[in-house]
């Protein structure tokens, strides 16, 4: 029977390179590495090295998706330092929404203030520019893949050894940061709400290992604040609260100890940390009254396990639904293994409705399951393969949409922190390529594979990056991947609008407006009630004069969200199809028209104008009065108004008022 390496104290059978079972899991000796490994400055000054380059080409990038949210179109964060104190007391998005009722527009509430409260610091100093604020961003990310490296080496060495840490804790750290998944955390200066939350819940695992091999009160306290800064970061640092004393069962646990005294003695250790959590968990209850999950919501865009039957939205079934959520966890681990394509955008339907009958899905059911059980047969042996496996799932648990409704499908950002556990499974799988000895000659194998992967990542990395610059790049690039997605087809054709407007050919312009409305007609074809699509083709055809297809579609939104503001469009565009009926002389079509764009907007001069315009052809002076009184007290200097109600009070035998009006009429016109 193998056995059990001693801990903490004298150097294990696998330190020393025996033959025994216990050794045999490493059958080298990792006596004799090469230095390079052992100077950890200098290979710290190589990981910087490599973070900052590999991201360096993201610091003349604008801003994009969300950073609307939380840096330019957030009043907190562009009041500078005075702003920090709503940012702590108010949803992560009140800045952007800018009232209390509009905070339902983001289900379930966010409160994420540390990194909001940082970029309000970035725009107090340099003001809207995104050089300082992606310099932080790739500066964060930096520092965080230190201390990765930093708290592996310290999590491992007592039970592994100085000598097998240092590989392990080096190819562990170099697959993180070169992974391709990242880009997006990085690339986004919003991802600094994920890189932070990372970040200082690894230093809350470090300070706990410090606490453990120091017994220094002062670490305690340091853990718990950093745990603190943690969930103040995202919420996603609650999974530490069970990765941590996993962390120290695997590698702080004394062979001799019993279940229950490791037990009393983890719960000193996570006191700090559980207190940290929650003193949070409080504070974002009152701040956000409360709002947890984001609820049985029939909105696609809110809720991807809903699909139309009939005329109506309801839930997917409990099979369609799992079946849909094994779908999307098989694509985290491809992700990792194979980081392409890549896309900002996986909302419905770019996963479509999955069933266990599809390969997919089923195959990734068997491919968890076989996970599971490889970590829970490691667990008792402390296996590091268990351990990495664990760390990956219990990390991507709170973001699987098993246990928490998250708003979307999937996204790449989810798989940051769970990155740490495939590195470390990464890292051993590398480490037990290597032959006979850690020399250099017997890391040939496992460095060369490294280099390889390390190149293509970095090549992977750099490249999608560049997709990252604005978000027309981005949104242009991604929907060659995500062709299924109403919300990028949106995005497209919202972003071709928006630019025909600066285009002075006309004919470019049509064509462009042309295009947008392919881009809506397809998101609306993949979610008919999809407001901001259904709204933008609204605009597109108004641009194009087709008055009657904008009438459908502003009338549309209405129904669909009477709140959306759309009256005001939805006013004109009957008007100017009134307009086109009254140069065909169907007065009655232009009447129905008139009366109701006065309906949706009642501060419209013109509209009252025409009206009495229409009543006067139709021999009804008294009614022309009435509407040019209007359109007179909204706009008293327009000459064409006054010329009108001059004409209806001639028409009506008052002959004063009709001369009193044609004079004002012609001082109006400068006559």
């Amino acid at each position: 029977m193998a056995k059990k390496a001693p801990f903490p104290g004298k150097k294990s059978s696998v330190q020393a390179g025996s033959s025994t079972k216990t050794a045999a899991r490493v059958p080298v000796s990792f006596e004799r590495i090469p230095e390079f490994f052992l100077q950890r400055g200098l290979i710290a000054l190589l990981l910087f090295a490599l973070a900052f380059s590999v991201y360096l080409n993201t610091l003349h990038h604008g801003f994009t998706l969300d950073d609307e949210a939380v840096i330019t179109g957030n009043t907190y964060t562009k009041a500078g330092v005075k702003g920090i104190a709503d940012i702590f007391s108010h949803d992560s998005f009140q800045g952007f929404l800018h009232s209390e009722s509009e905070n339902s527009v983001v289900a379930g509430g966010r409160y994420r203030p540390l990194s909001v409260a940082m970029f309000a610091v970035v725009w107090q100093l340099f003001g809207e520019n995104p050089f300082a604020f992606h310099l932080l961003t790739v500066l964060l990310y930096t520092l965080t893949c230190l201390v990765l490296y930093q708290t592996l080496w310290l999590l491992f060495k007592e039970r592994l050894g100085a000598q097998y840490s240092a590989i392990l804790t080096f190819f562990t750290a170099l697959i993180f940061l070169l992974h391709p998944v990242h880009t997006e955390v990085v690339a986004n200066v919003k991802g600094c709400d994920e890189i932070l939350s990372l970040l200082f819940s690894l230093l809350s695992l470090y300070c706990v290992l410090r606490l453990i091999d120091t017994q220094k009160a002062i670490w305690q306290a340091v853990a718990g604040a950093c745990f603190f800064a943690a969930c103040l970061s995202k919420e996603n640092a609650a999974t530490f609260l069970l990765i941590i004393p996993l962390a120290v069962y695997y590698f702080r646990n004394p062979g001799n100890e019993t279940l229950k005294s490791s037990a009393r003695r983890l719960a000193g250790l996570m006191t700090p940390l559980l207190v940290a959590f929650a003193i949070f968990f409080v504070i974002r209850g009152v701040v956000i009254n409360w709002q947890y999950g984001d609820g049985a919501s029939l909105s696609l865009m809110n809720n991807p396990f809903v699909k139309a039957s009939g005329n109506k939205w309801v839930p997917f079934s409990l099979g369609e639904k799992m079946a849909t959520i094994f779908y999307t966890l098989g694509l985290y681990v491809k992700l990792l293994f194979f980081p392409h394509p890549l896309t900002h955008d996986y909302y419905p339907r770019h996963i479509g409705i999955m069933t266990f009958s599809k390969m997919g899905s089923m195959f990734s059911l068997v491919l968890y399951i076989v996970l599971a059980i490889m970590a829970a047969s490691g667990f008792q042996k402390r296996n590091l393969l268990s351990f990495g496996i664990l760390f990956f799932l219990i990390a991507l648990s709170i973001v699987s949409n098993i246990f928490f409704p998250v708003g979307t499908n999937m996204s790449e950002r989810f798989l940051f922190m769970p990155s740490v556990g495939f590195s470390i499974v990464a890292g051993y799988l590398l480490v037990r390529l290597v032959q006979r000895e850690a020399t250099w000659k017997g890391l040939t194998i496992p460095l060369a594979v490294l280099g390889i992967v390390s190149m293509l990542f970095m090549f992977k990395t750099t490249m999608r990056n560049r997709d990252w610059v604005s978000n027309d790049v981005l949104f242009f690039k991604d929907v060659e991947v995500s062709q299924n997605s109403a919300k990028i087809l949106t995005s497209c054709g919202a972003s071709l609008y928006s630019r025909s407007l600066n285009i002075s050919d006309a004919g470019q312009r049509r064509d462009m407006v042309g295009q947008a409305i392919s881009y809506f007609n397809k998101a609306i074809n993949v979610y008919p009630n999809h407001v901001p699509a259904i709204f933008y083709r609204g605009l597109c055809y108004e641009y194009l004069q087709n008055h009657e297809e904008a009438v459908r579609n502003y009338a549309a939104v209405t129904r669909i969200s009477p709140n959306y503001p759309v009256r005001v469009n939805l006013a004109r565009a009957l008007k100017e199809s009134a307009k086109q009926y009254l140069s065909q002389n169907s007065r009655e079509t232009a009447l129905e028209f008139l009366t109701q764009s006065w309906e949706e907007n009642n501060k419209d001069a013109e509209t009252a104008w025409l009206l009495g315009q229409t009543a006067l052809e139709g021999k009804r002076p008294d009614q022309a009065a009435t509407w040019l009184e209007r359109a007179i007290a909204l706009d008293p200097a327009d000459a064409r108004y006054l010329n009108a109600l001059s004409t209806a009070y001639r028409e009506l035998g008052d002959i004063p008022k009709s001369e009193m009006f044609r004079q004002k009429a012609l001082d109006a016109s400068g006559k």
